[in-house]
């Protein structure tokens, strides 16, 4: 499984009410879970800055976090930014094989 980073900026349109955020939340949750099954959520935040909440999700591949981007702009109303990302110590194991190399 590939990690990735999801930016979420919400529409201003979409945010009528402290309720209606929750509603929406369970809209697109209920969605995914249906759809992309093959998601593995690793941790979920809210933020302070240009956007409204990071995630961090795990997907077998690009397809998969196409699909869940595109879910979460369509039924949740905003904007998404999705990174892949390595985490630091699988990193390194590169880095090593690149000095060994060079």
């Amino acid at each position: 499984m590939q990690t990735f980073i999801m930016l979420t900026r919400l529409s201003p349109d979409a945010v009528k009410s402290p309720k209606s955020l929750e509603e929406i939340e369970k809209k697109v949750m209920d969605k995914v879970r249906t759809e992309c099954p093959d998601i593995e959520w690793v941790h979920n935040f809210a933020i302070l800055g240009p956007y409204d909440y990071v995630d961090i999700f795990r997907a077998p591949n690009e397809s998969s976090a196409f699909k869940l981007s595109t879910l979460v702009r369509t039924l949740g109303h905003c904007t998404t930014e999705v990174w892949g990302a390595t985490e630091w110590a699988r990193f390194k194991d590169v880095l090593h094989v690149l000095a060994k190399a060079a």
